[in-house]
């Protein structure tokens, strides 16, 4: 699959990578980007030279691509998908968020039913493919947790990571459409499938209190982050960046809590923290027959029977100790992406997902400005007036 990419960094690179372990089909041999900082990591993996291109246009006008990676900064997604749909290459991988605002939601959605279909672009919002997730869904169709009534759930960053998104290009909510939609996207998607059905209230609190100036240390500080082996590190900021992390000129948040209700009337309490010194990115589902619990980063998995407290699953370490990329998931991913290519089929996550996840984000954010509880009822009834869902 003769492949190019849009915004090469370090993200994209990595699960070009993956791709390419699975299977050689891939051909990657052009690029767009000014400053391509995962490239080097894709050309040692290929062992070829990528052509670089100034624009899309022309680089979809010239190499006549299978598929394309779109791995640019957040808010330049829709451009570039934009551009990419109205040509005639086959696939689109657009790294997530897949767009920042409801309008440019319901403009790709208006996109995607002229040009192909949802079909065509598919997304990183990788976690669904995790060992963990895949766990709990099979908790949930064997029926041991019931019907799912609540859900306390949680992503937790240490200070090392918080520093980097102060200082990154994705600090400012016009690059990156905010923290909730930036990182935590990935969990407001797995809940969503968790209860299967849409969110239909959501309210949410958050601010700044961590990464402010009075709490700047007298002494010189560095945040220790975690070994990158033969890969770009990806806390280091690039395209944007700048040094400050406690007096940033950033408008991100550093903790929110959001609470959604269900069409169903199933619950989710959600807390994220930039600055948490023993990270944990975990959950607790609660049922009517029973509750799973779990952390992507503490790696382990339980069940228990709601009536008599009996422990039905006890699985303390579910990925091997290096865990590998999303905690397993990118390599997860890989293979199934190549066997859809090769095959069709569905994935466990697709582009429309992507969307009411990251819509969802944005209305807990709109809720978090404005201080009320949003009705999304009608916010539904227009994504699925484009007749994709």
């Amino acid at each position: 699959m003769k492949t190019g990419y849009v915004g090469l960094g370090a993200r994209i690179a990595n699960v070009s990578n993956c791709l390419f372990s699975v299977s050689e089909d891939l051909d990657p041999c052009a690029y767009v980007d000014p400053t391509p900082a995962g490239l080097k990591y894709v050309e040692a993996k290929i062992g070829n030279t990528l052509t670089s291109y100034s624009d899309l246009q022309g680089m979809l006008d010239r190499e006549k691509l299978d598929l394309l990676m779109i791995g640019s900064p957040n808010f330049m997604h829709m451009d570039h998908l934009r551009t990419a749909l109205k040509s005639d290459v086959r696939y689109i991988f657009c790294e997530k968020p897949v767009v920042i605002s409801e309008a440019e939601t319901f403009e790709l959605l208006d996109l995607m039913k002229q040009h192909g279909g949802s079909k065509r672009v598919l997304v990183g919002l990788v976690l669904r493919y995790s060992p963990l997730y895949k766990e709990l869904q099979k908790s949930l169709r064997t029926g041991q947790i019931g019907k799912v009534v609540s859900i306390e759930a949680s992503e937790h960053i240490g200070p090392y990571h918080g520093s980097f998104f102060m200082r990154d290009w994705r600090r400012y909510a016009k690059n990156s459409g905010g923290f909730m939609l930036e990182k935590c996207c990935h969990d407001l998607d797995l809940y969503q499938g968790v209860t299967g059905c849409r969110p239909r209230f959501v309210s949410s609190f958050g601010g700044r209190k961590s990464f402010v100036p009075e709490n700047r240390p007298d002494q010189d500080h560095s945040f220790p982050a975690p070994e990158f082996h033969g890969r770009a590190d990806p806390f280091t900021p690039r395209w944007g960046g700048g040094n400050a992390d406690f007096d940033s000129d950033g408008d991100i948040i550093d903790y929110q809590t959001a609470l959604i209700e269900y069409e169903d009337g199933a619950n989710l309490c959600f807390h994220t923290n930039l600055y948490v010194p023993d990270e944990f990115r975990r959950f607790a589902v609660m049922g009517t027959k029973g509750m799973a619990e779990g952390d992507f980063i503490r790696n382990y998995y339980k069940v228990h029977d709601a009536l008599t407290s009996a422990c039905l699953v006890d699985r303390p370490q579910l990925v091997d100790a290096g865990r590998g990329g999303h905690y397993g998931a990118d390599d997860a991913m890989a293979g199934d992406l190549v066997r859809y290519f090769r095959n069709g089929g569905d994935l466990p996550v697709g582009v429309l997902d992507a969307l009411e996840a990251g819509l969802t984000a944005i209305k807990l954010d709109e809720a978090r400005r404005t201080r009320s509880v949003l009705d999304l009822a009608d916010t539904w009834q227009q994504f699925d007036s484009y007749g994709l869902a």
